[in-house]
Parts: structure tokens; C-alpha cells; sequence
């Protein structure tokens, strides 16, 4: 029973932690009307829970790996009792800051249940358990839409002292209802680290996950002053709009990891950035207010499916150091909801217009796509490569002239040649002399009528010691017809043949 728990218990956490997450960005026009705040200094009140909560996924990650969500979530909770406090408390800048700087812990909270969660459900489930604790970023919409009507009421620093029962509540819940048998990866830090920083693949979804979570962030924030102010409609007309686009954003997240589930993530992965290619380029032209709807609805329902899908791939490359490599993915998506916004607010300052911004995040989004095609016959190539080394049958390819151009190692292994001994030889170095002219004549003959040939023939080991192999030869032709190389495979029968001798 308390496995089972252990999903909706995680997500109703990540829901709580970005509801904190976000408590003075939501309350600031309340907060500006007790405490005087520069108006240069906005956007550094906002983003230093952003970047403390995004650095701070990689030590939760870790821990979380190494102690249990229970400890990590419950612990995070408490210490999250100080700042909300501290916070309700302030009557200066200076407070706000310092109050600010730890509500990170809130966002940081991410990592714990993409780490945790994965080890109570088979791979095929990871992109769906994944994608519906990622609903948990419905939080931050929670906060930002509730905070401000409660606030109308009883006033800011009451609102905020509201947190604190929150908090202590799932504090208490992760205490009781927290899995204490979750299983434990104590491997150092320092040595997951060193595992994972070379792997092309997670710096490649950290780029995308910075684009995919990034562009969700930036219309979140922009999008309500932007459709006032650009077409005019009413306030609560243009927070409705940008409510659907958070919901429509959140709830797909499931639904891209549950289509990486079922089919090929990558391909879903370079559909999603096609679309916010595409997406981009519709609303850097200005359009009217329904191909801007339809431009911004595009770019949730891209994000969403994004998100979902990355954290399907996540754990499944990067399963033994997963408590890492979701801190440092996860880490970079918060950036990325940090970044954009800045981009966006300094380009319009510039050009009082938002355009260039997004003509940048289809180019972008156009770069990423390029990756992952990169990333998915990559990985075609490396388990041909896999395969071509670890197939227990010698195999030597030559190019068309019968000088070879490669071996693997149960060739080595077979006839105790190295690569480097045979690389631009030709295969006749393994030559016994024991079959006569008229054998190779007949073979090639069928090679090149059939386009193989199948068969068993004595050769000699660099040792000196012949052996009897089983050989099939295969001719591999260019587009034109014309044969660029010939693939041979071989295994020994000699013991084989020497019990058939002795019957």
C-alpha cells in the first residue's frame, strides 16, 4: 500500500513546493504597496528563487538517490518553514532576498520524485509516471492565480503565514506515509559525477529540456501583459487565456510520456521541436489574435508533450546515475524558465516589439531538431557498431578490390590477427593452400551471379595451426549496382568436423 502511494503522495509534494516556489513573484504588487523596492530590482527579487531552486536539483537529486524521497522531501518541507516565515516578517528589500534566495528549495524539490518514482515501475512506465508527477508545475499557476484573491482579503503577510500550515501538513504526511524500504543508491557523488559528465546524451537533454520547459516559463509570464497590451483584451480575459495555455501545457506532460512509452521517443522528440519551429515563425510575423492563439496553443501543447518525452529518455540513459543526471536535466529546465523571460523583456526594450524573440526560439527550436536527427541515426550507428563487436562469429569487411577495411574482435580471437595486422591486407593471409584453384573460382563465380556465397573451407591462424571455419560471404552494393565492399562472416567447426570423424 505504501508503494502505491508513493505517486500521488509525490506529486501532491511537487505541487506544494512550487506553490511556495513562487509566493513573492505572485504577491509582489501587494508586497510594492509595504515595502519600497526599486523598480531595477524586480527582476532580481523574482529570479533568485529561480536559480537557487534550479542549482539546488542537482544535491536534492543526489540525496534523494542516496537517502529516499521520504527523508529529502519531508526535510525540505521543514527547512521551508524559515524563509516562508522570514518572509512574512520582512519590511525591507533586503529581507525579500534573503527570504527569496531560500524558496529555492521549493523549486529544487523537482528532482527528488523523477529519481524516485522510476524505481517503483518498470521502464515501459517511465515517460507516463514521469509526466504525471511533472502535473506537480501546476503549482506555480495555483499560487499565481489563488495568492492574489486571498490576499485581496486578509492581506500579504497573512497569506504567506498560510504556506507554513501547508507545509508542516506534508511534512507530516512524507513522515508517515513516506516509503522507508525505497531502495538506496549510496554510490559518492563524485563518482556518479565523473560517470555522467562525458555522456553526450545528457548535456544533449539538458539543451532540449532548456528549451522545452524554457519556452513553457516565458509565455506563462509574458503572456498576460502581452495580450493586453498588444491587442488590447481586458485583464481577466487575458489571465483566462493564459490559464488555459498553462493547463494545456501541464496535462499534456503525462500524455508525451506515456506516447514515449509506446513509441520511438526521439521521433516524438523531433515532431515537438518541428512544431515550436513552426510555432515560432507564425508569431514572429505578428499575426492577428487567432493565429496567435493558435501560435501560443501550438507552443503548449509542443512543450508539454516535450517535457513528458525527456523524462522518458532520461532514466533510460542515464539509469545508474539517475539521481545526477535528473538534477543537472531538470536543473538546466529551470534556467531555461529563467533565461527566455530576460531575453524577451531585454529585446523589447530594444525594439518594442516582441519578434526577434520569436523568430530566436524557431531557430532555436529548428537547432534542436537538427540534434536529435543527429542523436537518433547516432544511435543507430553505435549499436551496429555494438553489435559488429560483440557478435561471437568472426567477421571481416573489405572494400571492393578485397583489401580489409575491417574486423572485429572474435576475428582476432578466431585467427589470432589483430586489426592492425590485417587492416589493407587481402583475406588470402588466412589461406590454408588445402583448397585448390578451382574452389575459389567456383565460389567467386557464385558470388558474383548470386551475391553470396556459403560454405566450409580450411584457413590457416597466424600461429601456423589450420582450422576448419564455416564461411558465408555477402556483397554489398552501392544505389548504382556497383559492389562497394564484401562482408564475410565465419565461426570454427574444426572440433565439429573431428567428432564427426571419430562417429
Amino acid at each position: 500500500m505504501i508503494r502505491k502511494l508513493q505517486l500521488p503522495l509525490q506529486t501532491l509534494n511537487l505541487i506544494v513546493g512550487f506553490m511556495v516556489w513562487v509566493i513573492i513573484s505572485a504577491l509582489l504588487p501587494f508586497i510594492k504597496e509595504d515595502i519600497q523596492i526599486p523598480a531595477n530590482r524586480l527582476a532580481i527579487l523574482t529570479a533568485i528563487p529561480v536559480v537557487l531552486g534550479s542549482v539546488l536539483r542537482i544535491p536534492l537529486g543526489y540525496y534523494a538517490n542516496m537517502l529516499g524521497a521520504r527523508v529529502i522531501f519531508s526535510t525540505s518541507f521543514i527547512l521551508l518553514l524559515f524563509p516562508v516565515f522570514y518572509i512574512s516578517a520582512a519590511s525591507s528589500y533586503t529581507s525579500l532576498v534573503i527570504g527569496g534566495l531560500f524558496l529555492g528549495i521549493g523549486g529544487a524539490v523537482f528532482s527528488v520524485g523523477v529519481t524516485s518514482l522510476p524505481k517503483y515501475y518498470p521502464k515501459e512506465k517511465h515517460g507516463l509516471v514521469n509526466g504525471i508527477y511533472g502535473i506537480g508545475n501546476i503549482g506555480t499557476a495555483i499560487t499565481t492565480f489563488t495568492a492574489p484573491l486571498i490576499a485581496a482579503q486578509i492581506g500579504w503577510s497573512k497569506t504567506v503565514r498560510l504556506y507554513l500550515v501547508l507545509l508542516l501538513i506534508f511534512a507530516v504526511l512524507n513522515i508517515l506515509f513516506g516509503d522507508r524500504k525505497e531502495t538506496k543508491v549510496r554510490t559518492p557523488i563524485v563518482e556518479q559525477m565523473k560517470a555522467v559528465y562525458k555522456n553526450d546524451k545528457l548535456w544533449f537533454l539538458s539543451i532540449f529540456y532548456f528549451i522545452t520547459f524554457g519556452s513553457f516559463i516565458a509565455f506563462t509570464v509574458y503572456l498576460p501583459n502581452f495580450l493586453v497590451s498588444n491587442f488590447g483584451l481586458e485583464k481577466v480575459d487575458a489571465g483566462m487565456r493564459t490559464a488555459g495555455f498553462i493547463a494545456v501545457a501541464t496535462f499534456l506532460r503525462p500524455v508525451g510520456g506515456w506516447l514515449a512509452d509506446k513509441f520511438k521517443p526521439l521521433f516524438l522528440l523531433m515532431g515537438v521541436f518541428i512544431g515550436l519551429t513552426a510555432a515560432g515563425i507564425v508569431l514572429a510575423f505578428s499575426p492577428s489574435i487567432g493565429l496567435y492563439t493558435v501560435g501560443s496553443l501550438t507552443i503548449a501543447v509542443c512543450a508539454g508533450f516535450g517535457n513528458g518525452i525527456i523524462f522518458k529518455l532520461v532514466p533510460l540513459y542515464l539509469n545508474k546515475q539517475a539521481g545526477i543526471a535528473n538534477g543537472i536535466v531538470s536543473m538546466m529546465g529551470g534556467l531555461g524558465g529563467f533565461f527566455p523571460p530576460l531575453m524577451l523583456a531585454l529585446i523589447f526594450s530594444i525594439t518594442g516589439q516582441y519578434s526577434i524573440g520569436f523568430m530566436a526560439l524557431s531557430q532555436v527550436s529548428f537547432a534542436s531538431f537538427v540534434l536529435v536527427v543527429w542523436l537518433y541515426y547516432h544511435e543507430k550507428l553505435a549499436l551496429s557498431s555494438e553489435v559488429f563487436r560483440s557478435t561471437g562469429q568472426g567477421i571481416l569487411v573489405t572494400d571492393a578490390k578485397g583489401r580489409i577495411h575491417a574486423v572485429n574482435p572474435a576475428f582476432t580471437q578466431l585467427t589470432g590477427y589483430s586489426e592492425q595486422e590485417v587492416m589493407g591486407m587481402n583475406p588470402n593471409v588466412l589461406k590454408s593452400g588445402k583448397q585448390t584453384k578451382a574452389f575459389y573460382e567456383a565460389m567467386w563465380n557464385e558470388i558474383k551471379e548470386k551475391g553470396n556465397w556459403q560454405g566450409e573451407i580450411w584457413n590457416r591462424r597466424k600461429s601456423g595451426e589450420e582450422f576448419l571455419e564455416f564461411l558465408t560471404i555477402n556483397v554489398v552494393r552501392d544505389e548504382a549496382g556497383e559492389v562497394v565492399r564484401y562482408v564475410g562472416t565465419f565461426s570454427d567447426i574444426t572440433a565439429h568436423d573431428l567428432k564427426s570423424i571419430q562417429r
